[in-house]
């Protein structure tokens, strides 16, 4: 059995799920805005530590899709943000595109962009 594929069914054991959290620094910034809080990488990191270490949490989610910002940040504990998820029963993964955008020559349609430029960002 592959690696990928051991990681996977680790992932979905007992019926677990993924938990996209890769919301960009914009869309925090409106969710926080939203009700009246400032975003800041302080707020933004406790929105998460709070959402990552919930109730019910390890028994529902195996994997976490997790944004640039977030896979480097740390805790208020000083916990890297892998770990903690880790600790929690997660894997944590990242989210390598940039965004969807408008494809071209077709107005109702968007293409995911940032793969072919992978490489140098993993660097």
């Amino acid at each position: 059995m592959s690696e990928l594929n051991k990681i996977a069914l680790k992932i979905l054991e007992n019926g677990k799920g993924i938990l996209a959290a890769d919301e960009s620094t914009g869309t925090m910034t409106k969710r926080l805005e939203s009700v009246k809080v400032e975003s800041t990488v302080e707020n933004r990191i406790k929105f998460r530590e709070t959402l990552f270490s919930a109730n019910g949490m390890s028994e529902c989610i195996g994997g976490v899709i997790l944004y640039d910002e977030t896979i480097k940040q740390k805790t208020n504990s000083g916990k890297e943000v892998p770990k903690l998820l880790s600790e929690m029963g997660s894997i944590a993964g990242i989210k390598v595109d940039t965004g969807a955008k408008q494809l071209a020559g077709s107005p109702n349609e968007k293409i995911t962009e940032g793969l072919d430029g992978l490489r140098d960002r993993l660097k």
